[in-house]
């Protein structure tokens, strides 16, 4: 299937957990792997326009930023139809949980039901450029902990989806989540993730049950060291950047 092409809806969808299957992980785990969410091919297609200069506003080199090594660009408009379709049908799965979340955290934001009305509202905030991206990692390469806000508007959860093959293509590079919750040292999450596999995760916080109710804890992610080879990863992000 090309990503410029019809995108197959029934299939990804196909591939989707329901809502609640999703919010389960969230809640118990903190983080949501979704396995083989992409095909082969799709992962391919994807990381074939990373050359297309065209394809891209802006790309960003992170040992310049002192964000890590590698580098990354974010998609123009039009975006292509699988991260339009993965955007709009994730955020649907997502956005009750994220109201949830919302209130828990005595935020008084609260999320459209669909997606384009959320980005309706970004832009008329300024924020209007698009943030979906694609990283691409060689030998020797990291990204540090960090989190992807962007503006005044932040949904609370993205999703990683790794297009290379960890077991032929490259070695380490492992996706890393920390959680820090109050008087507590971070927590460290490895999720196991193998090609076509996502990873949905806070963008930058989650509430944690405790004895006096929900508390904060606050959520950074980033890779390990690549040790061998090229890694590829889609990134969904569902607000737009100032």
């Amino acid at each position: 299937m090309s990503v410029d092409g019809r995108c197959d809806i029934a299939g990804l969808l196909g591939r989707l957990p329901d809502a609640q299957a999703l919010a389960d992980a969230m809640t118990t785990h903190g983080y949501a792997r979704v396995p083989a969410l992409l095909e082969l091919e799709q992962c391919r297609a994807i990381r074939a326009l990373y050359d297309d200069a065209g394809r891209f506003r802006s790309r960003i080199v992170m040992a310049r930023h002192g964000f890590g090594r590698g580098e990354y660009q974010y998609f123009a408009r039009p975006l292509p139809p699988l991260v339009v379709t993965l955007r709009e049908r994730a955020y649907a799965l997502l956005v009750d949980l994220a109201n949830a979340w919302q209130a828990a955290l005595g935020l008084n934001t609260r999320f459209e039901s669909a997606h384009a009305a959320f980005l309706k509202r970004c832009h008329a905030a300024g924020q209007t450029r698009p943030t979906p991206l694609l990283l691409k990692y060689g030998e020797g390469d990291e990204n540090r902990l960090h989190q992807d806000v962007y503006g005044e508007l932040v949904f609370p959860f993205q999703i990683a989806i790794l297009l290379s093959d960890p077991h032929r293509e490259f070695d380490g590079g492992e996706f890393v989540l920390t959680e820090q919750r109050p008087r507590q040292q971070s927590r460290v999450i490895v999720p196991p993730m193998g090609q076509g596999d996502a990873v949905v995760f806070p963008v930058r916080h989650r509430p944690v049950a405790g004895v006096r109710g929900f508390y904060r804890a606050t959520v950074r992610h980033g890779v390990g060291e690549v040790r061998r080879g090229e890694r590829y990863v889609l990134g969904i992000i569902f607000h737009d950047a100032t």
